[in-house]
């Protein structure tokens, strides 16, 4: 099973993160989109920030590891991490995603 995981970080963060989640092997991949724009309440205020959204690939097996470190390595107070499972997928990408997470 595959989990696509959305994780918003600042723009000169996001390429760093990716990276160290690749390296310990908990992410097969990151798609990371350089400029969205996010609207939130933060300690009753209303907020607008350019973020980056990371788009991470992760095998169910990783998914408590990576929901847990994120947050270790995120420059947030509390960083969004939302993982989707994925219903159906193209086998050989599926099949290269987990043995990526070896």
């Amino acid at each position: 099973m595959l989990y696509v995981v959305f994780v918003t970080a600042p723009p000169k963060k996001a390429e760093a993160l990716a990276k160290k989640l690749l390296a310990e092997r908990l992410i097969a991949c990151a798609n990371i989109v350089p400029k969205i724009t996010s609207l939130y309440r933060w300690k009753g205020k209303a907020c607008r920030d350019t973020e980056a959204l990371l788009i991470l690939k992760c095998p169910k097996r990783k998914l408590k590891k990576l929901v847990k470190r994120v947050p270790e390595l995120h420059p947030y107070d509390v960083p969004e991490v939302l993982a989707l499972p994925v219903a159906a997928a193209h086998k050989p990408y599926l099949a290269w995603a987990l043995h990526q997470t070896k």
